[in-house]
Parts: C-alpha cells; sequence; structure tokens
C-alpha cells in the first residue's frame, strides 16, 4: 500500500512540468488541497495529493491501483474527476454523494478561491472562476459539516471564513483576528 510521502512524489512526477492558471507548478495547488486534508488522515491527504492525476495527466485509475493506491482514494480521485461531457454544476451534485470527496472538492474549491490567486488572473477570468467557485460552494458546503469546511478553509484559505459566517450567521474568527 502507497504512503503518503510516495502519493507526494507520485503527484509530482505525475504533474512535472505541469503549471496552473496562473503559472504556478501545478504540484503547489495539490499540496496546498493536501494540506487542508491533513486533519481527516492520510487517506484523504492521499485523494488531495492525486485529485488531478487522472484529469490531467496519463494516469488511469487501473495504474493507480496498479500503483498501490489504496481503492478507497482511487475512488474518491474518480468522483471529483471531470467526466466528458458532464457539465461542472452536475460533476458538484455527483461529487456530494461522497463525504470524503465533498471534503477533497472544498479544499480543491478554497484553494482555487483564494484571493492571492485570483488576482493574478486577468479580469475577466477572474470574475468567472471565482462566480463558479461560488456556486459550487454553494452546493458543496451543505453536504459537509461546518466544523470541516471551517478546518479545511483556515488552513487552505482564511478568507473564505467570512463568507462560512455570512452563510451561517455565526463567527468562526477569533476575537481581535481578521479572516
Amino acid at each position: 500500500m502507497l504512503s503518503v510521502s510516495e502519493a507526494d512524489f507520485l503527484a509530482d512526477r505525475a504533474h512535472a512540468g505541469q503549471v496552473d492558471k496562473i503559472g504556478r507548478p501545478y504540484i503547489e495547488h495539490v499540496r496546498a488541497v493536501a494540506a487542508g486534508l491533513a486533519p481527516f488522515g492520510d487517506e484523504l491527504v492521499m485523494a488531495g495529493l492525486l485529485h488531478d492525476i487522472v484529469e490531467d495527466t496519463d494516469w488511469t485509475a487501473e495504474k493507480l491501483l496498479g500503483t498501490g493506491v489504496p481503492a478507497r482514494v482511487v475512488e474518491i480521485v474518480m468522483a471529483v474527476t471531470k467526466q466528458p461531457g458532464v457539465a461542472y454544476e452536475e460533476m458538484i451534485r455527483r461529487i456530494t454523494a461522497d463525504p470524503q470527496a465533498t471534503l477533497v472538492k472544498v479544499a480543491d474549491n478554497a484553494h482555487n478561491s483564494h484571493p492571492d490567486r485570483g488576482a493574478q488572473l486577468p479580469a475577466e477570468m477572474r470574475e468567472r472562476f471565482a462566480q463558479k467557485y461560488r456556486d459550487a460552494r454553494a452546493a458543496l458546503w451543505p453536504a459537509a459539516s461546518r466544523r470541516d469546511i471551517e478546518t479545511i478553509v483556515r488552513i487552505v484559505n482564511p478568507s473564505l471564513l467570512v463568507e462560512l459566517d455570512a452563510e451561517h450567521g455565526t463567527s468562526s474568527v477569533p476575537a481581535g483576528e481578521s479572516a
């Protein structure tokens, strides 16, 4: 069975040379997603590290299984993988049927929504993506516990705590601090 460090190495090799929408090495994104999932255990950390591997590389579910990636991790990865011809909104609905896939997608969404990342996009792209990610959160957040969402966003994108508080009418930001 694959370890977290081996999954990190696998992700690093698979995404070698890839950059994200803002020109950063792609491995930084999957590692940020995995970091947000660390409080939930190794299985979710591995899923975070590998969440885009089938979608963005030549890796398949079968190849992951053959490499020793636990079957449940592969299931989660496949649950969050875009399928040809499936609308993003439909994919989000599919993801919310799986509590662990939901947490992976919450972490992915949180990192993709980070203000520092958005600020580096052209204005028209920035607003389009911001709306897409807000719409996804409207479906994802009700499918997870507030505590789990808060745990993830505190690590990955604390600026989302304000949105989380507005949605739930409470404050998750300690007095004297800002998100």
